[in-house]
């Protein structure tokens, strides 16, 4: 990580959590917050996908409409149109992993410039960013808005390398989800994988560079390696 010139981070799960919209989901569906919350993240990624697959671009909000929707149905639960608003904004709203604000505090202070490279929409993005208080963290918020595909189909990835003006081996490209991390380390960026819940990394030719548990074990791990 010597060359190293600026992080990417994704946003969905990597330094906001989306569950946190779980309690919401227990306001209305007692007891099955988390459980809505567990299908309509995995149904939000598969629609992505999917739609990527197709050739259909829609936007993430959409997606998040659908998955929501879909998740309903499924758990034969009934979904007022206006409960429907209501949840599907909260994902703009959605709150950062508790050492994410120390930690982005301490990355920037590294001298090195930070970006999101996301799914979401430019709005979704904003938002969620605005809502924390930490859009002054980041130097660029960065949609797949742009090129209509969603990750993790080359293209997206080549929109950090774009925007940052850096070629591809000196951004680290920082996940949560292994299928992402997988796609940017394909792509040629050195990944860091954050690996939350102490899973298992996808078997899909390519394994991160740096694996960390939590967002701070990341200033130190770069700290130490830059220093060699």
């Amino acid at each position: 990580m010597t060359t190293i010139k600026g992080i990417v981070f994704d946003l969905y799960g990597t330094l906001y959590d989306v569950h946190s919209v779980a309690r919401h989901c227990s306001e209305y569906f007692p007891g099955r917050g988390l459980e809505i919350s567990m299908i309509w993240r995995q149904k939000q990624l598969e629609y992505t996908w999917l739609r990527s697959l197709m050739g259909h671009y829609l936007s993430f909000e959409e997606a998040t409409d659908d998955a929501l929707r879909y998740t309903c149905s499924h758990l034969k639960l009934p979904l007022k149109e206006d409960v429907r608003a209501t949840l599907c904004n909260e994902y703009l709203k959605i709150q950062p992993y508790p050492e994410v604000p120390a930690a982005l505090a301490e990355l920037q202070a590294m001298g090195l410039p930070l970006a999101i490279l996301s799914n979401g929409s430019v709005r979704s993005i904003q938002s969620v960013v605005n809502h924390s208080g930490l859009e002054g963290r980041f130097a660029y918020l960065i949609s797949v808005e742009h090129v209509k595909v969603f990750k993790p189909h080359p293209d997206v990835y080549a929109l950090a390398e774009k925007t940052m003006g850096l070629h591809r081996s000196e951004i680290l490209f920082v996940s949560s989800n292994a299928w992402d991390a997988s796609g940017a380390r394909h792509f040629g960026y050195p990944v860091c994988w954050i690996n939350r819940a102490g899973g298992t990394f996808e078997e899909l030719g390519q394994q991160p560079d740096h694996m960390v548990s939590r967002l701070d074990e990341l200033p130190l791990r770069l700290g130490e390696v830059v220093s060699r």
